[in-house]
């Protein structure tokens, strides 16, 4: 040991307590510095993103540091830190690709409004996405994407079309006017697709019973949507999902019949009231129950 050193028993005890200097911990003003060096490198930038006490000062600067942006990480990084300004997430969350609007919206470090401000980014993209997007989507994003998902598979016709002209599956298909026309489709490819995209959204983990009842009771509703949900193990047996099944258009007879047995009679007068179910069944409903 040279003259210098001292052992660890050596060192003054008011040495091993002090408090580190005030020069480790780096002020605003070399955050600022920092955040708008035209040399910031990706890795260093992704750095001073994981300090979770970043100021709204210094993460503007960053996302006026064109040479930090042109990393798609530091993007994603900064829309998804817990202090960006709503006016520098959101429009930069517009330039990202669906994955990467799903990976901002289940960051845990995400303000609740960037999170449905980047959810409706992803919505508003849904009727360009591929089939295969859709049912990865379906699996993996927001529950307030797959309740988009669910009203949303109605349109899937022309994009399978689309999409099977693109890759030489269909022949026969020609542009007219602009669109794609498909001659001849295998309709019931389109159905089974459809479905599996309903049905992988409605085993979403992050769909709530909430978001399903607000589905089925849009006025977008398909009958295909109805009849998945009330043959549902997960939906189907709970009380308030089959009150609203029970105030759509689509409910089979024999649902209708199920679902109205643990409804209390005043509350079942009420639903049936603002019910779109047709008067047939409501009648066979009433008479069942009534008389």
């Amino acid at each position: 040991m040279s003259d210098n050193e001292m052992s660890e028993d050596e060192i003054p005890e008011e040495e091993t307590t002090a408090p580190s200097a005030p020069s480790a911990t780096p002020t605003a003003a070399d955050l600022l510095r920092t955040a708008a060096d035209p040399a910031l490198t990706e890795d260093l930038a992704l750095a001073l993103l994981k300090r979770a006490d970043l100021p709204p000062e210094v993460l503007e600067q960053l996302a006026k540091n064109a040479h930090a942006l042109k990393s798609r990480k530091v993007k994603i990084a900064l829309a998804s830190h817990p202090h960006t300004p709503r006016h520098v997430s959101v429009p930069l969350a517009r330039q990202f690709y669906t994955f990467d609007l799903t990976k901002v919206a289940l960051s845990p470090r995400v303000p609740a409004d960037v999170k449905v401000a980047v959810d409706n980014v992803l919505i508003s993209r849904l009727k360009t996405v591929t089939v295969g997007e859709r049912l990865t989507l379906a699996r993996r994003a927001s529950g307030r994407v797959a309740a988009a998902l669910l009203l949303d598979v109605e349109s899937m016709d022309g994009k399978i079309i689309a999409d099977k002209i693109r890759d030489g599956k269909i022949k026969d298909g020609k542009i007219k006017g602009g669109k794609i026309i498909a001659a001849k489709m295998n309709h019931a490819e389109a159905v089974s697709r459809q479905t599996r995209v309903m049905q992988t959204a409605l085993e979403n983990p992050r769909l709530t019973e909430a978001l399903v009842i607000n589905s089925v009771l849009r006025p977008a509703a398909s009958a295909a949507l109805v009849h998945a949900v009330a043959r549902h193990a997960k939906w189907s047996p709970r009380r308030e999902v089959r009150a609203a099944l029970l105030r759509t258009a689509h409910l089979s007879l024999a649902c209708v019949l199920e679902f109205s047995h643990e409804i209390p009679a005043s509350r079942l007068q009420e639903l049936l009231a603002t019910s779109r179910l047709p008067t047939k069944i409501k009648d066979q409903l009433l008479h069942e129950r009534f008389t």
